[in-house]
C-alpha cells in the first residue's frame, strides 16, 4: 500500500470552479439588503451633479420620482432621503416644516414606492442649520444636546406624518433614540421604526457628502461624533441605543470600522446595518476612473466585506447598479458577479 500523497488537506478543492465557490460562499449579497441614499434639492428643476461623487446627483422632485421607480424595479430594500433646503436658519426650521423639502419629498416617495420600498428619512438638523451642526447651539456657540432633542422630537413627528416608515437618527446626541421614540408614541405613531446611527465616527470620509448637502459647517463635529481611535465606545453607544428603543443599529463609516461593525453584530439583539459613505464611494470611483482598480470587482468586494463583518443591511450609493448585477444583468465590463456575489 502506498502512502497518500502530501498534503491530504487541500482547501483549494472548494475554490476550483465558479460553482463550488458559489456553493461554499459564507457571505452573500441580495438586492433587498441594499438601501439607496438620495439627495433632494429644493427649487431644482433638473438633477444637479455632485462633482465629488460621479454618478450621484441632487434630485429635483421630478427626477426623484423617476429614481424611486428605478429603485423599486431593481428590487432593493429601500431609500434614505436627505433634503437640501434653499434657506437655512439657526434652528433648522425647515426640518419640521410640513412643506419643507424633505417632508414634501417623503410624501412623493411614499406614493411612488407603494409597498415596494421602505421609505426612510434622515433625522438630523445639519442640512437645515445655517451653522451646519447637527443640533442647535447655546449662547456660547456649543451644540446644546438637550435643546437639540426637543427639535428631534418635532422632526420625528413631522417625518412620520409625511409618511416615513423609518427614521435615520444620525446626529449622535445623547438620548436621541429615547426622545424620538417617546415623541412618536405620544403622537400615536408607534408603527414608525427607528434606525440609530449608533456608532457614527468623526470621519474624514464624509467630505463628498458635505458637498452633496451643501453643508454650512465651520469647524468639526468631534464633540458629539465618536473618536476614530475608540472601539469600545462604539459598542457602548450600541447598547444604549438598543436600551432606548432602536429597532436597527448602524455603524458609519463602514470600511474603516470593520472591527466596530463585528463587535456590534456580535452583541446586538436587533439588526445591524452599515453605511458605505461618500468618501468610500468617491475613492473607488476615482481609482477606477484612473484604471488603477477593477471597478465592478472593487464595489462588490467592498460590500461583501461589510456583510462578512456582520452587516445585515447596507446603505450604498451603488444600490441600484449592484442590484442589477445580482439579478443577472451584466456589469459595464460585461462580467456577471460570481462566487460570493
Amino acid at each position: 500500500m502506498t502512502e497518500p500523497a502530501f498534503p491530504r488537506v487541500r482547501p483549494r478543492r472548494l475554490r476550483s470552479t465558479p460553482a463550488l465557490r458559489r456553493a461554499t460562499a459564507e457571505a452573500r449579497l441580495h438586492p433587498a439588503q441594499l438601501t439607496l441614499p438620495l439627495f433632494v434639492g429644493e427649487g431644482l428643476t433638473a438633477p444637479k451633479p455632485i462633482s465629488s461623487m460621479p454618478g450621484v446627483v441632487q434630485h429635483s422632485l421630478d427626477s426623484l420620482r423617476a429614481e424611486i421607480a428605478r429603485a423599486a424595479e431593481a428590487g432593493i430594500g429601500g431609500v434614505m432621503l436627505f433634503g437640501i433646503p434653499e434657506h437655512k436658519d439657526a434652528e433648522g426650521s425647515g426640518a419640521t416644516d410640513p412643506d419643507g423639502i424633505l417632508n414634501i419629498a417623503t410624501r412623493l416617495a411614499v406614493v411612488e414606492a407603494g409597498d415596494a420600498l421602505v421609505v426612510q428619512t434622515d433625522l438630523c438638523l445639519d442640512e437645515f442649520t445655517d451653522h451646519g451642526h447637527c443640533g442647535v447651539l447655546d449662547a456660547d456657540g456649543r451644540v446644546d444636546n438637550d435643546a437639540s432633542l426637543e427639535r428631534y422630537r418635532d422632526m420625528a413627528v413631522a417625518q412620520a406624518e409625511a409618511g416615513s416608515q423609518m427614521l435615520g437618527l444620525s446626529a449622535m446626541m445623547d438620548g436621541q433614540v429615547a426622545a424620538a421614540r417617546d415623541a412618536l408614541d405620544v403622537a400615536g405613531r408607534s408603527d414608525v421604526a427607528l434606525l440609530a446611527y449608533t456608532a457614527k465616527y468623526a470621519s474624514a470620509f464624509y467630505g463628498p457628502f458635505r458637498e452633496a448637502v451643501q453643508s454650512s459647517l465651520q469647524g468639526d463635529r468631534r464633540t458629539y461624533q465618536l473618536d476614530p481611535a475608540n472601539r469600545r465606545e462604539g459598542l457602548r453607544e450600541t447598547l444604549l441605543d438598543v436600551e432606548e428603543g432602536a429597532d436597527i443599529v448602524m455603524v458609519k463609516p463602514a470600511m474603516s470600522y470593520l472591527d466596530v461593525l463585528a463587535d456590534t453584530a456580535a452583541a446586538s439583539p436587533v439588526p445591524v446595518w452599515a453605511y458605505q459613505v461618500s468618501g468610500e464611494y468617491a475613492m473607488i470611483e476615482a481609482a477606477a476612473a484612473n484604471g488603477w482598480i477593477d471597478r465592478e470587482r472593487a464595489i462588490l468586494e467592498s460590500l461583501v466585506g461589510l456583510r462578512r463583518a456582520g452587516a445585515e443591511g447596507l446603505l450604498t450609493y451603488w444600490a441600484i447598479e449592484v442590484a442589477g448585477w445580482l439579478r443577472g444583468r451584466p456589469s459595464a465590463s460585461g462580467v456577471l458577479p460570481v462566487g460570493a456575489y
